[in-house]
């Protein structure tokens, strides 16, 4: 069934953590920070059995919020010039083979079809923009540290973007776009981004997680796991239903690519 174009442009928002990328992205920028010597040993060791963790059971209320704590802590004292350099490296050395690429095909498909594609995550804005940057995507929306006198202090500057609190970030960026939500899209794995998912008229779960995957069989929403074959029926879904984007990029992401180019998906 063709879609009626509206003026604006169309978005498609990923989450990052086991969406785009497989694991947690902030335990690659742990990886970085050891490997410059900034943290030690046993930090690293911690972070590993957490990462571990999370690749299986998916996100945890009470170990996200030690996490979140703990990466808050790990930063103080760093210059931006430094962490800009830092986040270079662990894009290039952690992340970016971490990336999965049925996901970032997925992404390319919507950027051939005209859409803004924009991460939407709870990682720190220094290493977003350089995964959406490296990945030639639209922008991103992270959680933004607090900078004073060009060192990092340890402290958030606005919310920790998790949960609602993503959703309310999108919200702001879809009014900001004059975007309309009917025609865009959204992908999360996570329960915690059911508020996310439901902003938009096109939510498709990842490899949800049990409370996420029964909440899109009750709500309808197509469902995509990881294999290879999903990615051909994914780009054809988005190729098929989605309507062609117009219009360019307001928001306050740096990145700003627009290349082109070109898992199983079922109803769920």
């Amino acid at each position: 069934m063709a879609v009626e174009q509206t003026g604006g442009p169309v978005l498609a928002l990923f989450d990052v953590d086991n969406t785009l990328v497989h694991g947690a992205s902030a335990f690659h920028l742990v990886r970085g920070l050891r490997a410059a010597g900034l943290i030690t040993l046993r930090d690293i060791v911690s972070a590993g059995w957490k990462h571990a963790r999370f690749k299986v059971r998916g996100e945890d209320d009470r170990h996200l919020a030690a996490a979140q704590t703990r990466g808050l802590e790990v930063i103080t004292g760093i210059t931006v010039t430094d962490m800009a350099r830092l986040a270079d490296d662990v894009w290039e050395r952690h992340t970016e083979p971490s990336v999965w690429p049925e996901t970032a095909a997925l992404a390319r498909e919507h950027l051939a079809k005209g859409h803004q594609v924009w991460l939407v995550t709870a990682t720190p804005t220094f290493l977003a923009d350089v995964i959406a940057r490296s990945l030639g995507l639209t922008g991103a929306l992270g959680s933004v540290f607090e900078v004073q006198d060009g060192v990092y202090t340890g402290r958030l500057d606005g919310a920790f973007l998790h949960g609602e609190q993503k959703a309310v970030a999108a919200r702001a960026l879809l009014a900001r776009t004059g975007a309309d939500p009917a025609i865009c899209w959204a992908y999360s794995d996570s329960r915690h981004d059911i508020p996310l998912l439901s902003l938009v008229g096109n939510p498709v779960v990842v490899n949800p997680d049990q409370q996420l995957a029964t909440h899109a069989r009750t709500a309808g929403w197509p469902s995509m796991r990881l294999q290879r074959a999903s990615i051909r029926q994914a780009r054809r879904r988005v190729r098929r239903e989605a309507a062609s984007g117009t219009g360019t990029a307001t928001g306050t992401g740096t990145g700003t690519g627009t290349g082109t180019g070109t898992g199983t998906v079922q109803r769920s």
